[in-house]
């Protein structure tokens, strides 16, 4: 049977670290987002942790009830670091596009804790609150609710899934990232016209847009299958043309975080 977390008023220590810390639940969490940065979720332990923090590693057990409780932790702060500081602009479209690219970039921003997370469902107030705020932006858009609901679903799920895809290949050893963008260069670019014709004559324009994300295109095209069904023009970031012309980024943060 787990043990029972301990109320946040309750849970520091009677006496700093050894290094004069007093610990919190954040703490513990940047500390973990730092080791699995350096060392990827095999190098994330409750020894490593009390290592970094200069605690007894038991001491953690009395903020989260395992590594499980833990790493919903991190999933959870990612989403808050992802919506820290927006403010709705009051057009659903605009506002809809801007969550999903922070949330997605606020993921890539941390590849091997996005790994970990992105399938994960926190119960979180972080998490909870980003809900709440697509579910209001599509209220607030006049969908009916059961398009709310199916509209909510697939925004939630593709932002999540392009964050996983994402990190997943930033989280590669470099040499192996770098030999799969090669691949496109390299190998993709010199197959015969005689035998893949469609490849070759794409081969150039697979090349660059390959070792982007697709985010940024999918999230144009679930918008705007949003808009024609409310029969309104698709409006933000420019325009619609701009939206799905223009290169996406390369894999990494897409937009600001703040």
């Amino acid at each position: 049977m787990p043990k029972p977390v301990i109320p946040e008023e309750k849970r520091r220590r009677r006496r700093p670290t050894k290094s004069g810390t007093v610990l919190s639940e954040r703490l513990i969490v940047d500390a973990a987002l730092r080791l699995l940065r350096e060392h990827g979720s095999a190098g994330l332990t409750a020894r490593r942790l009390g290592l970094a923090l200069d605690a007894d590693p038991s001491t953690l057990y009395r903020y989260f009830r395992g590594m499980d409780d833990l790493t919903l932790a991190i999933g959870d702060a990612l989403i808050g670091q992802a919506l820290e500081g927006w403010t709705p602009t009051g057009e659903w479209c605009e506002d809809l596009r801007t969550v999903g690219l922070r949330i997605h970039a606020a993921y890539v921003a941390h590849p091997q804790a996005a790994v970990l997370t992105t399938s994960r469902v926190t119960g979180r107030a972080n998490e909870l609150a980003a809900d709440e705020t697509v579910l209001e932006i599509l209220r607030g858009a006049g969908f009916p609710l059961a398009d709310i609901v199916r509209i909510y679903h697939a925004f939630i799920d593709q932002t999540l899934a392009f964050a996983a895809l994402d990190a997943a290949s930033l989280a590669l050893p470099s040499a192996a990232l770098q030999a799969d963008e090669e691949m496109w260069r390299k190998t993709y670019a010199r197959l015969p016209m005689a035998t893949y014709p469609r490849i070759a004559e794409a081969a150039p324009l697979l090349a660059t847009r390959m070792v982007t994300s697709a985010y940024p295109t999918a999230l144009e095209m679930l918008l705007d299958s949003a808009c024609r069904y409310l029969d309104v023009p698709l409006r933000g970031a420019g325009n619609c043309a701009t939206s799905h012309n223009e290169p996406a980024p390369a894999n990494g943060p897409i937009a600001p975080l703040s």
